[in-house]
């Protein structure tokens, strides 16, 4: 395996299982394991776009340097969700701080509950003509609301590639050029990936259940000791999609357009699933928990055994804070779990585009990427094969080798879809399935509308 490849595959695929072997401070005495992000020194850098890079709509003729000119002395309005007061820290401290540090650009970020806020927000200043002079000038959004925002001409690009940190991310990626299978064409700037993991206490269940069918009848065989959030929370939806998925037989027949034919035929197994487990289910399936929150804390008081949760490192960081006993461990099943990658975007009338252009490039570089993994969790949207060849692997990534063994180590490749299934889907509508098998494949949503409704 020559040294690319290694790099590519040993960090890639190792920071989106890190939480499946992450390990206790007392197991190693010997040195200090908590990671150091690197941070660059930005004086030393000197950022150009991507050569043969296009300038974005209003920048014909100019430069990067013209565009972090015009940032500097701008406020940039950032409308992101802020249910997470670690992410909301990290962005408020690191991003704010090294944004003005780096490139005079001040930060102001409002948190939102519901993307549809911001939206919404965008919407009526197209409504009333508000062209330009916008009130936000970057968002984090993804999936339906990306699309809305691109089919209603309410995003500003192309403009992501003209980004000199562009050079770190692989646009070949399918699960990063398309955004729950709509194009991104340059409209959005990746910010990091999410997956699915399920999380266990081995002193509990020694050896959990790594398919879907052996987890179904884990559930039979101790009622009470599962649940899932009420339907739609998204980590409630993302089990239901994971059984209806199995129970369909596999992703292929959803590569092509939306069938009816095909939901009728497949619909039925994934009811009966769900109908077969709900009385083995915590309080019988008579009620579910409102939200992964409530899901959590039952994991963490041992009420329940298991909990599926959208950020691959949530149990290592409750362990360290000491809310999850150190006896949790995490696994993905073996056919894989869902995952997505999300990003930032501008309205078309920011009133800061060149400073949003700027954050965008900031929330891309390596070092915002690794402090990103190591604050929060989440997992990087770069590429580390496109690192430079003077960026060492175990400096960027200090965790993965104190908590990931070589022997997770293998290839992968990548399937596409049918963008057109994504006009039944209401909410996750594409996914990314990562497994321990030798693929990683973008594939479709396979719970469509009907089954939110009638599960």
């Amino acid at each position: 395996m020559n040294k690319l490849m290694f790099k590519h595959i040993f960090v890639f695929l190792m920071v989106l299982l890190l939480p499946v072997l992450v390990q206790c401070a007392s197991d190693s005495t010997s040195e200090d394991t908590s990671p150091q992000a690197t941070t660059s020194d930005s004086s030393s850098i000197t950022e150009t776009a991507p050569e043969g890079a296009v300038p974005p709509p209003s920048y014909d003729g100019k430069t990067w340097v013209d565009i972090l000119d015009e940032a500097k002395g701008q406020t940039v309005n950032w409308y992101m969700w802020g249910g997470s007061e670690d992410i909301n820290g990290w962005v408020t401290d690191y991003v704010a701080n090294n944004l003005k540090e780096r490139y005079e650009v001040t930060l102001n970020m409002v948190p939102v509950k519901d993307a549809l806020e911001f939206v919404n927000k965008v919407r009526e200043e197209k409504e009333a003509g508000q062209d330009s002079d916008g009130s936000i000038d970057l968002v984090w959004v993804n999936g339906e609301n990306y699309r809305a925002m691109r089919e209603e001409g309410l995003l500003y690009g192309p403009w992501s590639e003209f980004l000199p940190n562009t050079i770190y991310v692989n646009w070949g990626d399918r699960s990063i050029a398309s955004d729950f299978g709509y194009p991104v064409e340059g409209y959005e700037s990746p910010y990091g990936k999410v997956q699915a993991v399920i999380a266990y206490d081995t002193a509990k269940v020694s050896e959990p259940p790594t398919t879907i069918k052996a987890f179904i009848e884990w559930i039979k065989a101790n009622p009470g000791k599962f649940t899932y959030s009420a339907l739609p929370d998204f980590t409630g939806s993302v089990f239901v999609r994971h059984i209806c998925y199995d129970a369909a037989g596999g992703y292929e027949e959803f590569q092509g357009d939306f069938d009816q034919a095909t939901f009728d035929k497949h619909s039925p197994a994934c009811y009966q699933v769900l109908n077969e487990i709900e009385p083995f289910l915590w309080q019988e399936g008579k009620t579910y928990p409102e939200s992964d929150k409530d899901i959590e804390k039952m994991f963490a008081t041992g009420e329940i055994y298991f909990n599926m949760d959208y950020t691959p490192t949530t149990a290592s960081d409750k362990i360290a804070k000491g809310e999850y006993p150190d006896t949790v461990r995490t696994f993905i099943f073996e056919t894989g779990t869902i995952a997505n990658t999300h990003y930032v975007a501008i309205p078309y009338n920011a009133s800061h585009k060149a400073g949003a252009m700027v954050l965008a490039n900031l929330l891309l570089s390596p070092d915002a990427q690794l402090d990103k993994v190591v604050d929060w969790g989440s997992m990087p949207a770069i590429d580390p094969i496109l690192l430079p060849d003077e960026v060492s692997t175990r400096d960027m990534y200090p965790m993965l080798y104190k908590q990931v063994p070589s022997s997770l180590t293998h290839s992968a490749s990548n399937k596409s879809l049918s963008q057109k299934y994504l006009q039944h889907v209401p909410h996750d509508c594409f996914s990314t399935i990562v497994g321990y098998a030798d693929n990683l494949s973008t594939l479709p949503i396979w719970m469509f509308g009907q089954w939110l409704n009638e599960v």
